[in-house]
């Protein structure tokens, strides 16, 4: 089932998926009706309409439903009721979510979702499945790592969905990570990254994978930078933006991610992650994701895709490429 079906990365999934061959069901708002039964139709593919926060409905609408991807943005709203009806109902659960909050209640709720076999995966796409694989895969190459900084490089224009939660500032503070525990950092430690074409500023940002790295490598200090192109972050009133790039402005537009993680005796390694436009990716990634769980290669509680199905994953996504640098010796 794919929650938020009618919504613009949503109903990517839903193609992909259907190519991939999935038996689905769309699933989203009674104001998201019309949307889901033209989709549908489309897809061949069923259709049910509930309210999240309906605990009831949930539950009858995911009694034949073995994996829910929620794709129904903000998720500060949506995953939490979710994932809780899903531990109820026995149902794996996996988003792309880029808030913070959604991996915090993610870990508050492991011990329930291990308990009864159920898998908590929010971040089978962006950020997380990009930059998780990218820290997994220079991690590997460490002795004994004690630092990451990773940053990512934004490019091209937001769908709606995504300027709607920006906007809400679901983390208005700036975190990083120090000896596993998140702490306040200073918006100020802006930093410079060399994604492949020069040193680019970029700016420390609360990003999810200050947990999700953490998780799946046990590096404890870890710092978030980000890198946004010219327009990529709308302005003024986001209702008039449309529902989210064109597959041109896509195409037009790929990610990049640096990182840099200081081993134990000061050597610093080094590697950039190229691939597809953040949109692109994720539809495709979470379609991947899904296809694997309902394969059994799920696990019970809180899991990362790095951590997963391995630091492979990424690369394995569309035109997606690590190239490790030559690194700093102490």
């Amino acid at each position: 089932m794919i929650y938020g079906a009618a919504g613009y990365t949503g109903g990517m999934v839903a193609e992909h998926a259907r190519a991939a061959g999935l038996s689905l069901v769309l699933a989203g708002r009674d104001q998201s009706r019309a949307a889901l039964e033209a989709k549908a139709a489309r897809l061949g593919a069923e259709t049910r309409i509930f309210d999240v926060n309906n605990a009831e409905a949930v539950g009858t609408a995911l009694e034949d439903v073995a994996v829910l991807l929620n794709a129904a943005g903000p998720f500060a709203s949506t995953a939490e009721p979710l994932m809780v009806s899903a531990i109820h109902c026995g149902v794996h659960y996996l988003d792309f979510s880029a808030e913070l909050v959604t991996y915090c209640r993610a870990l508050a709720l492991d011990a329930q979702a291990r308990a009864v076999g159920v898998m908590l995966l929010p971040g089978s796409g962006g950020s997380v499945a990009m930059l998780g694989s990218l820290a997994g895969h220079v991690v590997a190459r460490a002795v004994a790592p004690r630092q990451i900084n990773v940053a990512l490089h934004v490019a091209g224009g937001m769908s709606k969905g995504s300027a709607i939660s920006a906007q809400q500032k679901v983390v208005s503070q700036t975190l990083r990570l120090v000896d596993g525990q998140l702490a306040s950092g200073s918006p100020e430690d802006v930093r410079d990254f060399d994604f492949g074409r020069g040193l680019k500023s970029s700016f420390p940002v609360t990003l999810p994978d200050l947990l999700t790295i953490h998780h799946a490598t046990g590096v404890a200090d870890i710092d978030t930078f980000v890198h946004v192109s010219s327009n990529a972050f709308p302005t003024g009133d986001v209702s008039n933006l449309a529902a989210g790039p064109s597959a041109k402005e896509r195409d037009e537009n790929r990610y990049q991610a640096a990182i840099e993680v200081t081993d134990a005796d000061g050597t610093v390694l080094r590697a950039l992650l190229d691939t597809v436009n953040g949109y692109t990716f994720t539809a495709i990634a979470a379609a991947e994701a899904a296809r694997r769980v309902l394969n059994g290669e799920g696990k019970p509680g809180f899991q990362t895709p790095a951590g997963l199905f391995g630091h492979g994953f990424a690369a394995s996504i569309a035109d997606t490429r690590i190239t490790d640098l030559e690194s700093s010796p102490a």
